[in-house]
């Protein structure tokens, strides 16, 4: 059971208009929500370019400050450097328990280093081409991309083979389904691929790692555990990378590599989860 007695975490929130997309910005928003309240949403770009047209539209209705910053000379980022004393400035305030830098640019990597030295939380976002010195550098980072993904299309149905009756409609339905899935978990633990098209992360590697990490003398490891090691060796780690919600969704995507056990907590209100790896 979620524990709702815990207060949320205050967040101030610094978003890079020249180096983030305005497309998601509804879908980061409920994304930092998440992790706690966001107390201070800042928006940093020159407001008189045309180029942030886009997302003037989304500044009242997110309740988003902008802070006007010029481009004083042809080449120089000058946004950045006033989003670095912005957050310096909000940092020894000591209000926060969390800043949210919303950039691709690996100019803020020295900042969210010196925000986590302060023990605050560092949650990134921002495209897959962001360095991986940016990415490393905070607690949490989430590829934008992941927050405007569609739902994967569902393949059409096999016409019946020649010679075989077609079944009443609803018929094997289930079975069927049941045969398909798992073919292509099969496949998947098979040739070490992700569910989706493969990034740049290998589940099945991070998983065994995880677990032998946390796992008791009895090889069984706590799910929250495993999911906790696997945010601090690669903070963009994340289960909609591998097309999947949760971290025990792409475990149950490898039956043949590892195997989900539930366990009633105490009082029986809800129960917790706990994995291995399958030997081989």
């Amino acid at each position: 059971m979620k524990d709702t007695t815990a207060t949320p975490l205050r967040l101030a929130v610094l978003i890079d208009a020249d180096n983030a997309q305005p497309a998601v910005v509804e879908e980061l928003i409920a994304e930092i929500a998440r992790f706690g309240t966001a107390s201070v949403k800042r928006i940093y770009g020159d407001w008189t370019s045309p180029q942030h047209g886009q997302w003037k539209k989304s500044l009242l209705r997110h309740s988003l400050h902008p802070v006007q910053q010029f481009a004083y000379t042809s080449g120089k980022n000058a946004t950045d450097s006033a989003l670095i004393i912005d957050a310096m400035d909000l940092l020894y305030t000591r209000r926060f328990d969390g800043f949210c830098l919303v950039s691709s640019d690996s100019d803020f990597t020295r900042l969210a280093q010196r925000i986590r030295e302060e023990g605050l939380k560092v949650f990134g976002f921002g495209e897959k081409k962001t360095p991986e010195a940016f990415v490393a550098a905070c607690d949490k980072f989430i590829y934008t991309e992941l927050l405007r993904a569609t739902p994967v299309e569902k393949p059409a149905a096999r016409a019946p083979a020649k010679g075989k009756q077609p079944q009443k409609p609803g018929a094997g339905k289930a079975s069927d389904a049941a045969a398909a899935a798992a073919t292509d978990a099969a496949d998947r633990a098979g040739s070490g691929r992700s569910p989706a098209s493969a990034p740049p992360l290998d589940a099945v590697a991070l998983l065994s790692r995880a677990i032998e990490e946390a796992e008791t003398e009895d090889g069984w490891a706590h799910l929250g555990t495993v999911g906790s090691y696997l945010n601090a060796i690669r903070p963009d780690f994340d289960p909609r990378l591998f097309g999947v919600k949760k971290l025990s969704d792409l475990v149950r995507a490898y039956p043949k590599r590892f195997e989900l056990r539930e366990q009633p907590l105490p009082g029986g209100e809800s129960k917790t989860l706990f994995v291995r790896a399958i030997a081989r």
